[in-house]
């Protein structure tokens, strides 16, 4: 069990001045199967090859021995262009390392670089959470994030695998993904997510769209009330806290608060999240 993620950065990334820099063959190491990184920019990678052709890998990569060969842990984009740069060998670290300790250096590194789809984060974020049995509390903490921004992520999942997809490919944002998710009608996220398509709804349109099928009243006939401004700014607020829709209603002097959960873990989460709050 890892001691804590943050705390980690530095066992599993020491200085690499301090180790021995080696030169692989390149048909001798095998990706890591442990990468969350799943789409590679190939106009990037081709950049990256043109500038390994001139200068050569400047920062070695690092590798794990695996039966009579190697495993990347950190540094596959570096491979990949080495491959398409017509390299044969090169430089890497190699460092005894367990599964576990395997797939945390390969997660965490890609994390920090901050350039993996959202759903590749709630991917890594969900195995982390299974293999070093964290609850969502204890990964928001070791990695500094917020819960709601863990919980958010992680929600994707539930969604159908087309529209994880698009949400991939950038077709869909994180946020159309999250209001998809508050239909109360399941079945009908696929249709609703090809209709933002073709129409090119942003967010804040889509989230008019599942209110009124959540309602139940047909479009044409629903008598338009624009919501107070600081009330709608509110909502979004507390949206982004519980990571799921919150309406607040007011009428004169009184009215409510309505936090909307999925699920009785739903339910539990959101409980926790007011727990903390007192």
């Amino acid at each position: 069990m890892s001691k804590g993620l943050g705390k980690g950065l530095n066992a599993l990334f020491p200085r690499e001045s301090l180790e021995k820099v080696e030169l692989l063959r390149l048909k001798s190491i095998q990706a890591n199967p442990y990468q969350p990184r799943t789409i590679f920019d190939d106009a990037s990678l081709i950049e990256l090859s043109e500038s390994i052709k001139e200068h050569g890998v400047l920062q070695p990569i690092i590798v794990r021995s695996v039966g009579t060969g190697y495993e990347i842990v950190v540094g596959e984009r570096r491979y990949r262009a080495s491959e398409l740069a017509g390299k044969k060998d090169i430089p890497a670290v190699v460092r005894e390392l367990t599964d576990e300790q395997s797939m945390e250096m390969a997660i965490l590194e890609n994390l920090q670089r901050e350039d993996l789809t959202p759903i590749e984060v709630a991917e890594a974020y969900q195995r982390l959470m299974e293999s070093l049995q964290l609850t969502q509390e204890q990964l928001a903490f070791r990695l500094g994030k917020s819960r709601p921004h863990i919980a958010n992520h992680i929600r994707l999942l539930a969604l159908p695998e087309q529209v994880l997809r698009d949400i991939s490919r950038g077709i869909l944002s994180m946020g159309h993904g999250r209001t998809l998710l508050g239909l109360k009608n399941k079945e009908q996220i696929v249709a609703i997510a090809e209709k933002t398509k073709s129409e090119h709804l942003n967010v804040r349109q889509l989230e008019k769209l599942v209110q009124q099928l959540n309602e139940d009243v047909p479009r044409e006939t629903k008598k338009t009330k624009k919501k107070d401004l600081f009330l709608a700014e509110q909502e979004s607020t507390l949206r982004e806290q519980f990571g799921t829709k919150v309406t607040i209603k007011k009428m004169k002097n009184k009215g409510k608060i309505e936090i909307e959960f999925l699920s009785d873990e739903d339910f539990e989460r959101i409980l926790e999240i007011l727990s903390d709050e007192r």
